[in-house]
């Protein structure tokens, strides 16, 4: 089984790669190489015209590869209204996620010291955590300072970081959670009944068009969900005007470079049309355009932003290697095969992206100001 969640995970790597790729040798050494790999070439080749039934199986392995290719390049879940809670619920439903991802539907944070020792040396779950408090920090929320804090997690998943804020900033803490998804909502529920967290509640609801009144959370937090807004404008709105005067606010999402100075390329277009079409995003945009949002609200002091790209870009492959070390989340569910290595592939994309400097992870705090600021 091992075997074959290897390969699967392989191939999406190996299919997502350019030939430059695989290109490391020094020059010197490649010329002589390069006579060697010629030598055996020659030799491969004299054997496969020899034995028809080898050049039979090479070349439909080839065809086979391209083919594949072919089919994962094309995006398979292109953005519509209704794209994102489909595909949650459906996300949540088989269960494949929450084996891998424990509760939580975001990156991990590796430290430098993590990074250099070897990322995968480190608990995939355990990162997720830290991630949150390392986004804790950084948002400049306090255990203690914000103990009872009535608390919006906006684009929820299960639930996983509105639990854990629940437990954190402790009994008297209200902590909401919403989400698109019915199933999302359903299975946050009985994970903080689980876990005896009264005070984590889910609902179903539309973070653009949020019921709550104006000033009405002590804390709204935003993880990895602007992703699948499709107006970006709204979302940023919406999420101010739910916050009370001297609230904090903190949000991490996934963007895209500002091409202002730098237009995008071909590929870079190529690129990121498929990272939207393959995991229903409408689009991405810029650090530095999400800053803009947040200031023409003009209800913020001013936005502390960063890009997190480096602390958290192990999370993609380190998504792939935990399915390889343990496949059995989904080995015994072969109607979710073609899933499984979409997923793969897209994992290894977005790792390339962010590699590359074609995406970013966008971190923003703010306050809100008073009435008398």
């Amino acid at each position: 089984m091992r075997t074959f969640a290897s390969a699967a995970a392989a191939g999406s790597f190996l299919l997502a790669a350019p030939s430059s790729a695989f290109t490391t040798q020094p020059r010197q050494q490649q010329s002589s190489s390069t006579a060697l790999s010629m030598g055996l070439k020659t030799q491969i080749v004299s054997k496969v015209v020899q034995n028809p039934i080898t050049a039979a199986v090479a070349g439909t392995a080839l065809v086979g590869t391209a083919a594949v290719k072919v089919v994962l390049d094309r995006p398979s879940r292109t953005y519509n209204e209704n794209s994102v809670a489909e595909e949650y619920d459906a996300w949540t439903q088989d269960g494949i996620l929450e084996y891998y991802w424990g509760e939580h539907i975001h990156l991990g944070y590796y430290d430098e010291e993590e990074m250099k020792n070897g990322y995968k040396k480190k608990d995939f779950i355990q990162a997720k955590y830290d991630f949150i408090d390392e986004m804790m920090k950084f948002g400049g929320i306090d255990e203690e300072a914000d103990k009872g804090a009535k608390v919006l997690d906006v684009g929820c998943g299960f639930g996983g970081t509105s639990r854990y804020l629940a437990d954190k900033l402790g009994p008297k803490a209200d902590v909401t959670g919403i989400t698109l998804s019915p199933n999302q909502v359903k299975r946050g529920t009985e994970l903080a009944e689980e876990r005896g967290l009264p005070n984590a509640k889910f609902m179903v609801m539309n973070a653009l068009e949020m019921d709550f009144p104006d000033n009405s959370f002590d804390i709204v937090w935003a993880c990895e969900s602007g992703e699948h807004m499709p107006d970006k404008e709204a979302y940023i709105n919406e999420m101010m005007r739910v916050l009370k005067p001297g609230g904090k606010f903190v949000m991490a999402t996934w963007c895209q470079r500002d091409d202002r100075e730098v237009p995008f390329d071909k590929k870079d277009k190529r690129d990121l049309r498929f990272l939207y079409e393959e995991w229903t995003h409408p689009y991405f945009i810029s650090i530095e355009a999400y800053e803009e949002l947040i200031d023409a609200t003009k209800l913020m002091s001013s936005v502390k932003t960063a890009d997190w790209c480096e602390p958290t870009i192990a999370s993609w492959r380190h998504s792939i290697w935990v399915g390889v070390y343990d496949p059995r989340g989904f080995i015994f569910k072969p109607t979710k095969y073609l899933k499984c290595a979409r997923d793969a592939y897209c994992l290894e994309r977005m790792h390339r992206a962010f590699k590359r400097g074609l995406m970013e992870y966008g971190m923003f705090a703010a306050t809100k100001a008073k009435k008398d600021e």
